[in-house]
């Protein structure tokens, strides 16, 4: 594995309220348990596990309307309209999702992992190098790890921070590993957390990665891909974050 001293590891800003928790020696979480209200998701997004038939088509525009139209090359409007939700429905419905029409945040997430396949780098975003590099796809709210170029992980969906709380983007490493990570600031568990930039880690959540609002600058997964991520990854590995999350 080559060096990994060719980009420089930006150091985090005294004003985050991340780093003012690194500071005082506790890492930062990525916030307290969301209420039950934050916490809901709308039926349309919980994947199904059984083919279930469509539902009569709604006429509700979507949160991610435009987002969707354009991944499943709709016009692009941001109205629902009787057309849309057909589209869109079929869409669900092969993936595995509610097929309800509307276009819900894991509708839209599913669209822009089905896009990715097993080429989530082919617009070359996230640098090519002879070591371990985690990308981190704020457009499109995905991660994977490239070894060169070959995708050694995933990509999986990912939920990053909310505004005022971004994820730090540009080069990064992995400075601490805690697999049992609970956080004391708020009694919040962290498993499988992987510290990359000043108290921001990828960790897994209980609970839904899909909301819209994001998190409070840590790279939440699955409990499953973050599972995979930990057993992936090293101490000292390169993380590069880009883009910008969509939405709020």
């Amino acid at each position: 594995m080559g060096s990994a001293s060719a980009e420089p590891v930006p150091a985090a800003s005294a004003a985050d309220a991340e780093a003012e928790a690194v500071s005082s020696g506790e890492p930062y979480s990525d916030g307290p348990v969301e209420s039950a209200e934050e916490m809901r998701v709308r039926v349309e997004d919980l994947p199904l596990f059984s083919r279930v038939e469509p539902a009569d088509c709604s006429e509700e525009t979507g949160p991610y309307q435009r987002q969707v139209e354009q991944a499943l090359k709709l016009k692009v409007d941001g109205k629902q309209s009787p057309s849309d939700c057909k589209v869109i429905q079929a869409f669900q419905e092969k993936h595995g999702l509610e097929p309800d029409g509307i276009a819900g945040p894991i509708t839209w997430s599913r669209t822009q992992l089905v896009a990715a396949g097993k080429k989530p780098n082919a617009a070359k975003k996230c640098p090519v190098r002879t070591y371990r590099v985690t990308c981190v796809d704020l457009n499109r709210q995905l991660t994977w790890v490239q070894w060169g170029k070959d995708v050694v992980f995933g990509p999986v969906p990912m939920r990053t921070g909310r505004a005022g709380y971004g994820t730090r983007t540009g080069w990064h490493a992995i400075y601490w590993r805690h697999k049992d990570h609970v956080s004391t600031l708020y009694d919040t568990p962290m498993p499988y957390a992987q510290f990359f930039s000043g108290g921001q880690a990828f960790h897994a959540v209980y609970g839904t990665i899909y909301n819209p609002q994001g998190s409070m600058g840590c790279v939440t997964l699955r409990a499953e891909d973050a599972r995979k991520l930990w057993s992936v990854l090293k101490k000292g590995d390169r993380v590069y974050v880009w883009g910008r999350k969509p939405g709020k």
